[in-house]
C-alpha cells in the first residue's frame, strides 16, 4: 500500500479549503463593489481587461501548485520503497604509540598518560559502539579486537606501555595496516582509525596509508 513518509505535512492541505472560502469572499466583494459604483454596463466597459474566468484560472493554478508542493514534501512512497539509511553503529580502532618517547614529561604527567585520558573520553562518547586497540612502537600488535565492552577497553588502555612492545621505533604504517585489518569489511558500519603518536621516527609509508 502506498504511504506518505511525512504524514504531518498533510495537515497543510487544510489550508486549501480556507483559500477557497477566501476566493469566494473576494468574488462577492468585487460584485458588490461593482454594483455600488453605478451602472453595471459602464463599469464593465471601464474594467474590460478584467476576466472572472482568468481570475478563477489563476486561483486554481495556485491551489494545484500549493497542493503539489505539500504532497511532494509528504513524499508518497511505493510499497517496499527504500527506507532512509540508518547508521548501524560505529567501529573505531585506536592505534596508540607506546614507544619510550611517549614517556616524555613535556606534557604532565607524560605524553602517554595524556593520550590515555584522551582515549577514555573518546570511549565515553562512543556509548555502545565498538572499540579496538592496536599498540605499536618498533612493531605493531592488535592488543584488543573490536568490542563493545568499554570497561575492558579502558583496562587495556590503562595497561598499555613501552613494556608491551619491547622493540623500539615508530612503525606507523604497520599500525595503520593492522588497525584496518581489524574491521569486518562485510559489516555495514561507519569505520574509523584514531592514530595517537608523538610523531617521532616518521614512517615514509604512513602518509600513503592514511
Amino acid at each position: 500500500m502506498f504511504h506518505f513518509q511525512h504524514n504531518e505535512y498533510l495537515l497543510l492541505l487544510m489550508i486549501l479549503p480556507l483559500l477557497g472560502l477566501l476566493f469566494t469572499a473576494v468574488l462577492r466583494w468585487k460584485k458588490k463593489t461593482t454594483k455600488k459604483i453605478g451602472d453595471e454596463n459602464l463599469v464593465a466597459e471601464l474594467i474590460s481587461g478584467y476576466s472572472p474566468f482568468r481570475f478563477l484560472l489563476k486561483f486554481l493554478i495556485i491551489i494545484f501548485a500549493l497542493a503539489g508542493v505539500i504532497l511532494g514534501a509528504a513524499n508518497l512512497q511505493k510499497p517496499g520503497a527504500m527506507d532512509p539509511v540508518q547508521r548501524k553503529g560505529v567501529d573505531v580502532v585506536i592505534a596508540l604509540d607506546v614507544s619510550k618517547s611517549m614517556l616524555a614529561q613535556d606534557s604532565k604527567p607524560n605524553r602517554l598518560e595524556v593520550a590515555r585520558q584522551i582515549i577514555y573520553r573518546l570511549i565515553d562518547e562512543l556509548k555502545n559502539d565498538r572499540i579496538g586497540l592496536v599498540l605499536f612502537a618498533g612493531r605493531a600488535y592488535l592488543q584488543m579486537p573490536l568490542t563493545s565492552d568499554h570497561p575492558s577497553a579502558k583496562m587495556y588502555v590503562q595497561n598499555a606501555g613501552p613494556e608491551v612492545v619491547p622493540t623500539q621505533g615508530t612503525v606507523i604504517a604497520e599500525a595503520l595496516r593492522l588497525a584496518n585489518s581489524a574491521f569486518n569489511s562485510k559489516e555495514r558500519k561507519y569505520k574509523s582509525i584514531v592514530l595517537i603518536t608523538d610523531g617521532e621516527d616518521h614512517d615514509p609509508e604512513a602518509l600513503k596509508l592514511a
